[in-house]
């Protein structure tokens, strides 16, 4: 999960969703919801958001509906940040001044995010040649037959190429913008959206699309939404499959089938994502030691945390915070 810049919290950055014809109404819907909603006890530096219609008049959308737009791709000149929130469909051409006014984008530094099927628009663009991307399971045949110099990864929510982030369908556009927002403002700020977005805050780029059915009894399902938040509270705590499922009242067998089911991870993978997001916020927004991070996230020894850390950012703890704390070293 590659991260490029300090988090934007003196600057308002300016996120353009792409609206066209036959728009995908709920991919939509979630950039306008992630980054258009006013947010007013976020301050007064959050994101500035605009919809650049591609094509002229009024515009169809699934389900019926018809929007007009009061931009058009002029707005991305001075993007930030450009959402593409799905497309026609994979066979479905892209224009030419669209690819264009991507790639000048993007040459000037802005990010581009695809939700589903929004990587063909980026894939027809050239500028996923030799990048890693994903999109939703049902495309993901389709996009590497059609775009062989593009590293398809598959079976993943999202994928993080620090300029470039495209995500699988749907529900993960929702994983991804709130990924995006962490980079942005930090875990305490994305977990404030998802709070009132009321889902979880993290699920973890990596984790399967195909979890293959829904947590089996609704008193099951409760059990397991205290445990996450038990977990939340208890990261420095050592915890164990045993322990664990103890806690929920299930046979060890049971709980690793009903966590899988809600994850699409195991018990440790989930708590070491966890506690590396701790970490991570951590170094950015406090001045505590390195040394009581470990101690406080979980990973007890700073050797552990150290090395853990440097496996998912690439970079050892010291090196992130200097290069990514909210304040002066």
């Amino acid at each position: 999960m590659p991260e490029n810049s300090k988090k934007m919290t003196t600057l308002r950055p300016t996120v353009i969703a792409l609206a066209y014809d036959d728009l995908c109404t709920f991919e939509f819907g979630v950039a306008v919801e992630i980054f258009g909603l006013p947010r007013p006890e976020m301050g007064e530096n959050w994101y500035r958001f605009a919809v650049a219609g591609i094509d002229e008049g009024e515009l169809r959308a699934t389900g019926g509906v018809r929007i007009l737009t009061e931009g058009d791709l002029s707005l991305l000149e001075s993007a930030d940040r450009v959402i593409i929130p799905g497309w026609r469909g994979p066979d479905a051409p892209v224009p030419e001044r669209l690819c264009e006014a991507l790639r000048k984008a993007h040459a000037r530094g802005c990010q581009l995010v695809s939700i589903c099927s929004g990587v063909f628009v980026l894939a027809a663009s050239g500028l996923l040649d030799d990048r890693k991307a994903t999109t939703h399971w049902r495309y993901i045949e389709t996009l590497k037959a059609r775009f062989p110099a593009i590293r398809v990864v598959e079976d993943v929510l999202y994928q993080d190429e620090g300029d470039i982030l495209t995500s699988a369908g749907s529900a993960a556009g929702i994983d991804l913008c709130l990924h995006v927002v962490r980079r942005d403002y930090g875990m305490e700020t994305a977990n404030r959206v998802a709070h009132r977005l009321v889902i979880q805050p993290h699920r973890d780029g990596s984790q399967t699309q195909r979890v293959s059915r829904p947590v089996a009894q609704l008193r099951e399902s409760q059990r397991l939404g205290q445990l996450f938040d038990y977990l939340h509270q208890q990261l420095a705590k050592p915890h164990t499959v045993d322990s664990l499922a103890r806690r929920v009242g299930m046979s060890q067998r049971t709980f690793l089938r009903r966590f899988q089911d809600a994850t699409g991870t195991t018990p440790a993978r989930w708590l070491l994502n966890e506690r590396l997001l701790r970490a991570k916020d951590y170094l950015e927004n406090s001045r505590m030691s390195i040394d009581l991070i470990a101690e406080q996230t979980g990973f007890g020894q700073t050797a552990t945390l150290r090395h853990h850390f440097r496996q998912r950012f690439a970079l050892s703890p010291a090196q992130y915070r200097k290069r990514f704390a909210a304040f002066s070293l």
